[in-house]
């Protein structure tokens, strides 16, 4: 357990935000021929390592959220939970990789997947070249302990954006700046009803009367935005609340952006959030992300992220909002839209779940309002597959923090697994 720990707190000390993994799959390639793994990398960065004649592959990302001070991390324990000051953690998934990093070092008889940008759209997954030799798959992305993962949800970016002049005005220029907010994981967290960064700028705005000047928001297209800026011309003084600080920048004359009415009205009348919920399952079903906007180059441009766990609710929000934001004048297209994987039980989630159930006894097979790679690897090759991973709470933000214990449990599941199909 301690190696584990220890394991993910050297991963912590490489930089590896998304698009920027290059020491990191440096670093795990390298490591991985000194434990004896025949190791080849692909053009998207993923890294194939196999030794003997294995049955299960383990797999997780290596590219992390990097919110706050990321990529440089100062991690930390604290009350049994592992943090990082001022940003983000990366367990997701830097405590997956730990974990295949201690099975490395354990096991003669098997192979691991290291996939690239998995938090930019599964950029490396989608590309994935390699063809792996075991016929079970057991990924190591999920973030509670008391659950094996047999589906997750599909996904589709929407990018939408307007030209816009300017108008040259005089009067008072404000600064407002977003204050308080969380952030978090656009699946995992959507449920809790995070206030959104560039909603609530907005809202603050139009109730005061305000036109922009400039207005941006948001980190990730998976994040929940919890930063945003905008300076506003008021024609009355305005009052900072909870959400918004506001303070007086300067008097003048300005370029207000003449599409100001049209940008509020957008971000206003779009319903940000969960669009539906599968009872049964407990989860999400059906959920959208607001995720950024930037005005650039005289454009605006926003970004959205679309979720759903059936194929049907993944493609209606995906038609929803390119005709919503085309009824407002914008130009609209879709990207990297991806299935959900709506899978079954198997032999491997059977022996997860059975050992898993040692440590949680009130552990279930369910489904995740989240993307997971291990179910577009099952459509490209036939395999069994399953997840699980320790609890991680508020991923993609800088409160994210793991449980130490959890990741013990889960520890201990991943080597009972693979000391019995060794």
């Amino acid at each position: 357990m301690e190696n584990i720990i220890e394991n993910f707190k050297q991963l912590c000390q490489i930089p590896h935000c998304s698009y920027e993994t290059k020491q990191m799959k440096e670093f795990l390639s390298s490591y991985a021929k000194d434990q004896g793994f025949k190791v080849t990398i692909d053009k998207a960065g993923n890294i194939h390592a196999i030794k003997g004649k294995p049955k299960i592959c383990l797999q997780s990302h290596y590219d992390m959220v990097c919110m706050g001070d990321a990529p440089k991390l100062a991690v930390y324990e604290e009350n049994g939970f592992l943090k990082a000051k001022n940003s983000s953690l990366g367990a997701d998934n830097g405590i997956g990789v730990a974990i295949m990093m201690g099975a490395m070092k354990e096991f003669n008889n098997l192979e691991c997947l290291f996939t690239n940008d998995e938090e930019v759209g599964l950029l490396g997954v989608n590309a994935l070249e390699h063809t792996l030799k075991s016929q079970m798959l057991l990924n190591l992305d999920h973030e509670s302990d008391d659950e094996v993962m047999i589906g997750c949800a599909g996904g589709v970016d929407i990018h939408a954006s307007l030209n816009f002049s300017t108008i040259k005005k005089r009067g008072k220029i404000y600064e407002l700046k977003a204050q308080n907010f969380l952030g978090g994981h656009s699946g995992i967290d959507i449920l809790e009803n995070q206030k959104n960064s560039i909603k609530e700028m907005a809202r603050f705005i139009k109730e005061n009367d305000g036109e922009i000047l400039f207005f941006e928001g948001g980190e990730r297209i998976n994040s929940i935005p919890k930063h945003a800026m905008a300076l506003v011309y008021f024609k009355n003084e305005v009052k900072s609340n909870q959400w918004i600080k506001c303070c007086l920048k300067e008097e003048g004359e300005f370029e207000l952006c003449d599409q100001s009415k049209k940008l509020l009205d957008t971000i206003n009348a779009f319903s940000h959030g969960v669009r539906a919920y599968d009872a049964n399952l407990g989860i999400v079903q059906t959920s959208i992300n607001l995720a950024t906007l930037r005005m650039h180059d005289k454009q605006i441009q926003f970004t959205l992220f679309a979720r759903s766990n059936v194929l049907d609710g993944l493609k209606q929000i995906e038609f929803e909002t390119l005709e919503f934001f085309k009824a407002f004048g914008y130009k609209a297209k879709s990207l990297n839209f991806y299935d959900p994987w709506e899978g079954k039980a198997n032999a491997l989630s059977d022996k997860v779940l059975k050992a898993l159930q040692k440590v949680s006894p009130q552990a279930k097979i369910s489904a995740i309002h989240a993307g997971l790679e291990c179910g577009i690897i099952e459509k490209k090759q036939k395999l069994l597959c399953a997840s699980i991973g320790p609890n991680i709470h508020n991923p993609h933000s800088t409160q994210e923090r793991c449980e130490i214990a959890s990741v013990e449990k889960i520890s201990k599941v991943v080597f009972e697994v693979l000391k019995d199909n060794a």
